[in-house]
């Protein structure tokens, strides 16, 4: 979900008896690349956005050598049971100067139509709650507002969903009406605490057909990636340009003295 980045020197070590499981342990240790952290809720939306053409991969390429891009998006999951499990990925001795942004993306999974899909179903004000609550306990350990960017659920294609739906025998689970619910909804959120937020579903939608953009009316395509891709490091490219390149090119090395360059 979650990702943190610090720079050499810079806190950022978790304590052993806070070790979030998911993270790789030279996070754990001493850290010495920035982080950007991002929670998220599905499959080819946010776990899997580091596949050929993923948009987290995308932002992984841009900022080499500058910040670690940290993927904690987990498949089918709601903002419901992402509150429960942020305080795990992220804790106050994480360091907030170890991280360089954070994105939170959720609302496709929420808003699951709750007489066919119960479980992940979340309703559209406890939505909003938690992500406003997500955001707090962020700020309540001293990531800024600056730092975040909500992330809207991108429209859904029913006529795809739905065939795709039934093809497992299922009936069309979500509507595109309500995602935009959602998605509006969680542009409120931001506004109220002074976050940055990326309209997916508005943007996606504005003068053209979105269908394109997924793979199966639900799931990012590969052209959905590049598009979330090209829009966030809109967003990104002003918080993170002030990073430094880290460690020096090769080149630049000393040979018959490296630990004069790299220590």
């Amino acid at each position: 979900m979650l990702r943190g980045v610090c720079h050499p020197g810079g806190q950022g070590a978790a304590h052993a008896a806070c070790r979030d499981p998911y993270l790789p342990s030279r996070l754990l240790g001493q850290p010495c690349f920035p982080c950007l952290a991002r929670p998220g809720r599905r499959r080819l939306l946010t776990e899997y956005s580091f596949q050929e053409n993923g948009w987290g991969a995308y932002l992984a390429e841009r900022l080499v050598r500058r910040c670690d891009v940290v993927n904690r998006g987990i498949s089918g999951y709601n903002t419901r049971w992402a509150k429960l499990i942020l305080p795990r990925l992220i804790t106050e001795s994480t360091g907030a100067d170890s991280i360089a942004a954070v994105t939170i993306f959720f609302g496709a999974n929420d808003s699951a139509l709750k007489e066919l899909n119960p479980k992940q179903h979340v309703p559209l004000e406890e939505y909003a709650a938690n992500l406003k609550s997500m955001v707090q306990y962020l700020k309540s350990v001293d990531i800024t507002a600056d730092k975040i960017i909500l992330i809207t659920p991108p429209p859904l294609q029913e006529s795809a969903w739905e065939k795709a739906c039934l093809a497992k025998g299922d009936k069309l689970t979500r509507c595109n009406a309500t995602t935009g619910q959602y998605a509006q909804a969680c542009v409120q959120v931001a506004k109220e605490c002074g976050t940055d937020v990326l309209d997916l579903w508005s943007l996606m939608q504005k003068n053209q057909d979105f269908s394109s953009y997924l793979s199966d009316g639900l799931h990012l395509s590969a052209k959905g990636n590049s598009f979330l891709a090209a829009q966030l490091w809109s967003r990104l490219d002003n918080k993170l340009s002030a990073l430094p390149s880290l460690l020096p090119y090769w080149r630049d090395v000393d040979h018959t003295n490296p630990e004069a360059s790299l220590l």
